[in-house]
């Protein structure tokens, strides 16, 4: 039978704790000391959960049922109501805006990024989301918010950074919803909200022909001599223009003809062996005579406690005459892989020289174990090749010996 409030007044205290029941889950629990406290199980994704609703007589009877009412509709909606409470108690605690969930995010999740995508997620944070939601709670968020702030980056023609910017929200809410500050992810709304990005490679020049000119101009640069040395060392070692920039030299072994990248600056988080040509070599020697004592290969013009600016080597290929739709900095990546594609090198050679990642973890446990030999043969024959074009002599590639 319902509960009443007569019966409820007239209940003593037992010896210990005694359960009366009203319907749908509510029930009042009876303490030895006295106390009458109001409690409701539901059951939510397959377990049984217990909430409180208050104590007696300060939660009527009716408000009781009120809130069991209020419970029920919050799971029919798929809603957790533990979580649902969670989130008002972090929300009125100040816990709760998307700018304090999503610093706590970034900085539980920063010593899995790379510096570079770490600095690029927080300047995108700082700059693009927090001067207009940051304030907000995240769990009373929803999608117009979110897309408000998308349309501004848009606005100023970064399309694509509008959909990094959603990435993020993404990934922000998800965590919010994973430590009980959110109860869904509003950013999901937004799929398709977007005009799609219009893949665009990076510019580079494949043709061999096309590749000798330019390695014979980067040869005749005459602008300062650590970027000319960046400039010819960029075709052959074909890093991202990132590595490249902030080598160190503590990284470089030039008795074993390696240069090994901390993992901390490769964008998958693994260590990469470099192996290094003759040619290669020989430039690093020539370089070491003037930045050797210090700590980058190649510190910036102000100050040698940074690297150079990441526009350098693109500002250098400006200089020399090729605009942004014909070569890049990262362009020298896309000619080694297309080229040595085609002279028939081993594809898991090239991919883990790229250092692209692999998504099966024994292949690429594999491919780090097995594939550095054929690496180092590889990259002496690359840069003979790339010798010969500089040359404008006929080429005739080196292909992998079987």
């Amino acid at each position: 039978m319902p509960l009443t409030d007569s019966a409820i007044k007239a209940a003593r205290s037992p010896d210990k704790p005694r359960k009366l029941f009203d319907e749908k889950g509510l029930f009042l629990l009876i303490q030895p000391h006295g106390s009458k406290l109001w409690r409701v199980k539901y059951r939510f994704a397959g377990k049984d959960q217990l909430l409180g609703l208050g104590a007696y007589p300060e939660v009527s009877l009716k408000q009781a049922r009120s809130r069991r009412d209020e419970i029920r509709q919050q799971i029919a909606a798929g809603i957790d109501p533990s979580t649902a409470r969670k989130v008002a108690k972090a929300t009125l605690a100040g816990e709760g805006s998307f700018e304090a969930v999503a610093l706590e995010w970034f900085h539980q999740f920063r010593p899995g990024w790379a510096d570079a995508h770490a600095q690029r997620i927080l300047r995108r944070l700082e700059a693009d989301l927090f001067p207009w939601i940051g304030k907000q709670p995240i769990g009373k968020l929803e999608a117009p918010e979110v897309l408000a702030c998308l349309r501004r980056i848009q606005a100023r023609g970064a399309l694509e950074s509008a959909h990094r910017a959603l990435q993020t929200c993404s990934q922000i809410f998800r965590y919010a919803v994973a430590t009980g500050r959110a109860l869904r992810d509003p950013a999901a709304d937004l799929r398709g909200a977007l005009p799609s990005v219009k893949v665009q490679h990076f510019a580079a020049i494949t043709d061999p022909k096309g590749i000798g000119t330019l390695l014979r101009d980067l040869d005749d640069y005459e602008g300062h001599f650590t970027t000319r040395c960046a400039l010819r060392l960029a075709p052959l070692l074909f890093v991202r223009p990132g590595e490249l920039r902030q080598a160190e030299w503590s990284e470089f072994d030039l008795d074993a003809a390696e240069w090994r990248i901390p993992a901390g600056k490769m964008k998958m988080r693994q260590e990469h062996i470099v192996p290094l040509s003759t040619q290669a070599l020989a430039i690093l020697q020539e370089l070491r005579a003037l930045t050797g004592k210090g700590r980058y290969l190649f510190p910036g013009m102000r100050t040698a406690d940074r690297p150079m600016s990441e526009n350098t080597v693109n500002a250098a290929l400006r200089r020399l005459g090729y605009d942004q739709t014909q070569m890049t900095g990262h362009g020298f990546r896309s000619i080694a892989s297309t080229l040595l594609n085609e002279m028939g090198w081993h594809r898991d050679a090239i991919e883990r020289q790229l250092a692209h990642s692999e998504k099966d973890g024994v292949r690429a446990a594999y491919n780090r174990a097995e594939h550095l030999p054929e690496r180092r043969k590889m990259m002496q024959a690359w840069s003979d090749y790339l010798d010969g074009l500089k040359q404008g002599g006929k080429v005739v590639p080196i292909r992998k010996s079987n």
